[in-house]
């Protein structure tokens, strides 16, 4: 029984006291590193290609929406986009909800 005791001892000697700042927050740190490589910075660098995709349409792009539209870019607005999904009809979407460009314009810029 005073092996018990013996082993669980006073804390209070020895050198285990206050170990400093940072070791007590490095595992927080490469917490941080991890979740930053590994989902922070590929959203970010998504959201920045979505963007310079958003500015690069033009007429005669062939896109689909996000709710999953397919058409053609027969018009150009800031916000608005008139597209034709269907011969003589034709639809306005907002510029935001374009997922992606299936393919380019033909003509030349």
């Amino acid at each position: 029984m005073f092996n018990l005791v013996y082993a669980m001892g006073t804390g209070g000697g020895g050198g285990t006291g206050g170990s400093g700042g940072l070791g007590a927050f490095l595992p927080l740190i490469i917490i941080f590193a991890i979740f930053y490589f590994l989902l922070i910075r590929p959203q970010q660098k998504k959201s920045k290609q979505h963007k310079q995709l958003l500015t690069d349409l033009k007429k005669g792009d062939k896109i689909v929406s996000s709710g999953g539209l397919h058409g053609v870019i027969t018009g150009l607005g800031d916000d608005v986009l008139t597209v034709e999904i269907s011969p003589k009809v034709r639809v306005k979407i907002t510029r935001g909800s374009i997922a992606g460009v299936i393919g380019k314009s033909q003509t030349a810029s």
